[in-house]
């Protein structure tokens, strides 16, 4: 099997750049799939709306874990916080991410386990940053 894909990888290797973008096209259609990661960046924004907020809160009621990070206050080193919110959520950019740090309080994360959410907290309050988890 490995050498079918060293195979398969030294011919990729030999397409064009506009070879490749129709393969990788045509493997999308084939195969049902996305070249789009699949992560949680619209979360932050449907907690926004008022959507998320209620689910967070409903399932915390019937004791699945499920909690919510909310970024109460920067901090005085909000460049620390700003990468911190970029490690816990990599599809945010630089803008989103300052932007998050300055609008506190914001909710950063929802709907995470709360191993996850213990580790982002961690990671926000290491910046300098003060957390609440709901």
């Amino acid at each position: 099997m490995a050498n079918n894909i060293e195979k398969l990888v030294e011919e990729i290797k030999g397409l064009t750049v506009m070879e490749l973008a129709e393969l990788v096209k045509t493997l999308q259609e084939e195969l049902g799939v996305s070249a789009m990661p699949v992560a949680a960046p619209d979360q932050p924004i449907a907690a926004a709306n008022g959507e998320a907020a209620g689910n967070a809160q409903s399932e915390q009621a019937a004791g699945t874990g499920v909690q919510t990070v909310v970024l109460a206050n920067a901090g005085t080193n909000k460049i620390a916080v700003i990468k911190a919110l970029r490690e816990i959520n990599p599809n945010l950019g630089l803008k989103e991410a300052k932007d998050l740090a300055e609008a506190a309080p914001k909710e950063v994360v929802v709907d995470v386990k709360a191993d996850e959410a213990k580790a982002a907290k961690e990671k926000l309050e290491a910046a300098g940053a003060t957390v609440e988890l709901k």
